[in-house]
């Protein structure tokens, strides 16, 4: 993004790319027909139901002023209007952990106010949200986005883990008070006896972590044995909110034998209720507010600013990470614009405001990646059916195969057409068909399998629409209809949930990867080596990676901390913000830049997995060889809580093979090499057990082959010797 700080500049650039291709957003979702409903109820489920659970929160800490009616109204709202005139329809809106966490604020400011209190709350927060829209409105004007490159992985892992934090907190918390007092409800004096309270706490952590295990165990689903792909594949997408259902079926069970109230369910009056449509009229009370806390509201509005401001840009900027490939313009700068006027009017309605939100956006562009892949799996696969049939050799089938891809591609009127084509054949397909003579021959399956092969010839694309926005958006918005169903979800359920979220949220951070590290024992630290790792692991000494994480795990607890502070806790916004100058003039006094680059890298990058074979004497050491199912490709290549692509350091061989074996030239491959060094491989190698010494064990390196000999003849040998 071009960094443009000129009034109004970066608005227009940003209309002016996102309005040439405004049509085909909406054609290109239709296009795809009813596989558009897969991205559209795997991204409905992932936005909802947080949603709700932090509506029951905002109920309880704000006495019933807000509850999930008005969250999933907000977030239904703000995703209708942005998926239909908003710049990147890739950025899924919604009502976040950190505005509940300012309304929280600002609720225990007023609430013991009298010249403010519980009745004008509302109506001071519309005036800080019309605060809060002055202000990004300033922002996008003076191209505030344009600094969104700064934004390094250690202010966006910093947050994220915060967010994690955050959710754990609330979990913990909402489990505690089940074995208290409710807060609401005390109609029936049965439960409020220390028998049934100790009783609904005990159900509540059944339910709670019952849920949370089989959420975490249902995303594991497609490496189960049992069932058909598809199967797994259901439950592995879906699997989370299916496991809501369940236990809120099981907390049904015991209905009969405990008083109403165990265990204790959501809390919220249904849209219709007497009462419950007072927050839409709260612009009359606004004039009611004094005049000095009108003012006032501009200190809060200051931080909710520059939270949304952080939190919007950060989400559009994971959910459109050059690694998707995607081929539409961003729209920093309009898309804060529109946040805007979004804010004001969820203020004047009396709503909390929504905005960009993590890890839903960058989940959205990770679904419709996987429809995408499934769309030119599809075509590629009865292409090279067709070839096989028609018996072409592997060069004239892989050309029928990029001929077919560049047909599915559909380039806007003012791009030339996708420059990425297919990947390169693997180099075992063609050293496959190179030792057995099919290299002009007719090819089969057994050189080139097409429903494995087909899928590592794919470059990872998004479909980039607005239809599966629009969608899931008014699915959310049913949901505020169906309030009497989703009353009877229990609360402790939602902890759980909360629980699943925290961490589901912390594979794929390095943050966090770092910080397991240093509980690794010196003596098991090459067992990191035996899977994909991040490279700063071998390529920054262990001091400094135990260092550089010491200096983030006292940031967080820092911004974690202040959350703690009733008033300051508002200002946490301003730490993450005071990250970007810490690591442009701070960090590189006290770290070498090659090391920061390496632990601040802008991409997700993964060296490969080096086996290592524990063997006694006299043993050989066996191959290890990993197998991806086809199914779970983008699985693998995508890391879950960021959405960013994995870099697999490791080339392919050249896609433009020839047709005979004297034109295929050798290929190199540093994956492959014996004489790879990594300053610190050989540190992390040697550091074995005190016991594993005794027995004499022996470690040795699975011997990887040299430089290819594929393309050399080699008399009375079909094959190369590896040395």
């Amino acid at each position: 993004m071009e960094e443009t700080f000129v009034p109004f500049r970066g608005i227009k650039n940003d209309l002016r790319g996102r309005l040439l291709c405004y049509k085909q957003d909406w054609t290109g979702g239709l296009r795809a027909g009813i596989r558009i409903l897969a991205p559209t109820t795997y991204i409905f489920f992932a936005s909802a139901i947080p949603v709700i659970s932090f509506g029951e929160q905002l109920e309880r800490n704000t006495d019933g002023s807000l509850t999930a009616v008005q969250t999933l109204a907000s977030t239904a709202l703000c995703g209708v209007i942005h998926s239909i005139v908003g710049g990147q329809p890739l950025l899924i809106l919604g009502v976040a952990e950190p505005t509940v966490l300012m309304y929280t604020f600002m609720y225990d400011f007023v609430k013991d106010r009298k010249d403010l209190g519980h009745k004008l709350f509302l109506a001071w927060t519309g005036w800080v949200c019309v605060w809060t829209a002055a202000l990004l409105f300033l922002l996008a004007i003076l191209g505030a986005c344009s600094i969104i490159n700064r934004f390094t992985r250690v202010a966006g892992e910093l947050f994220g883990l915060l967010i994690a934090m955050l959710f754990m907190q609330q979990a913990i918390k909402g489990v505690v008070e089940e074995f208290g007092t409710p807060k609401r409800d005390k109609s029936n004096q049965t439960v409020l006896e220390p028998a049934w309270r100790f009783g609904n706490g005990m159900f509540a952590l059944v339910l709670s972590f019952g849920l949370l295990l089989t959420a975490l165990r249902s995303r594991k689903a497609r490496s189960w044995r049992y069932g058909s792909g598809r199967l797994r594949g259901f439950i592995a997408d879906y699997g989370v909110p299916l496991m809501v259902v369940v236990w809120t079926g099981v907390s049904y069970i015991p209905v009969n034998d405990v008083p109403r109230g165990v265990p204790r369910r959501l809390f919220s009056p249904n849209p219709w209720s007497p009462g419950a449509y007072s927050n839409w009229t709260v612009i009359k009370e606004m004039l009611d507010v004094p005049i000095l806390y009108i003012i006032g509201a501009f200190i809060p509005a200051t931080m909710i600013a520059v939270l949304y401001y952080f939190d919007h840009s950060v989400a559009s900027q994971l959910a459109q990470q050059k690694e998707f490939n995607l081929k539409k313009p961003a729209s920093y700068h309009y898309d804060l614009l529109l946040l805007g006027f979004m804010v004001i009017l969820c203020g004047l309605i009396g709503i909390p405001p929504a905005n960009g939100v993590i890890p839903q956006s960058p989940m959205h562009t990770k679904s419709l990646a996987t429809l995408k892949h499934q769309l030119l799996r599809n075509k590629l696969v009865s292409t090279a059916r067709k070839g096989i049939r028609r018996n072409s050799n592997l060069s004239q089938l892989y050309q029928s195969m990029q001929e077919a891809y560049n047909e599915m591609q559909t380039p806007l009127a003012y791009q030339t057409p996708s420059a990425l084509g297919l990947r390169e054949l693997k180099d075992s397909t063609i050293q496959l068909a190179s030792t057995s003579g099919y290299m002009d021959a007719p090819v089969d399956e057994t050189v080139f399998d097409v429903d494995k092969d087909v899928d590592d010839l794919l470059p990872v694309e998004v479909k980039e629409q607005r239809l599966s926005n629009l969608l899931q958006a008014l699915m959310v918005g049913v949901c505020v209809a169906a309030m009497p169903f989703l009353k009877r979800i229990p609360t402790s359920v939602l902890w759980g949930y909360f629980a699943f979220m925290a961490i589901e949220s912390l594979p794929g951070n390095q943050f966090w990867e770092r910080i397991l590290l240093l509980f690794t024992a010196p003596s098991r630290r090459y067992k990191v080596l035996e899977k994909y790792h991040a490279t700063f692991v071998e390529t920054v000494p262990f001091k400094t990676i135990a260092t550089f994480t010491l200096f983030q795990t006292v940031y967080l607890l820092l911004c974690f901390g202040l959350t703690w502070i009733p008033i300051a806790g508002v200002l946490f916004p301003l730490l993450i913000m005071l990250l970007v100058p810490v690591r442009q003039y701070c960090l590189p006094k006290f770290f070498k830049a090659a090391h920061l680059q390496d632990l601040d890298a802008a991409e997700y990058e993964e060296a490969p997995a080096i086996p290592f074979n524990m063997s006694f004497d006299g043993q050989d050491p066996q191959a290890r060889n990993d197998n991806l199912d086809s199914g779970e490709v983008l699985d693998e290549i995508i890391t879950r809580s960021r959405g960013e692509i994995r870099h697999a350091q490791s080339p392919k061989v050249t896609s433009s093979t020839p047709t005979s074996q004297e034109g295929v030239k050798p290929v190199f491959s540093p994956r492959l090499s014996l004489k790879a060094y990594s300053p610190h491989l050989n540190e992390l190698r040697g550091e074995l057990s005190p016991q594993m010494r005794g027995k004499e064990l022996e470690v040795r390196q699975t011997p990887s082959p040299g430089p290819s000999n594929l393309g050399k003849s080699t008399p009375g040998s079909s094959s190369s010797q590896i040395p």
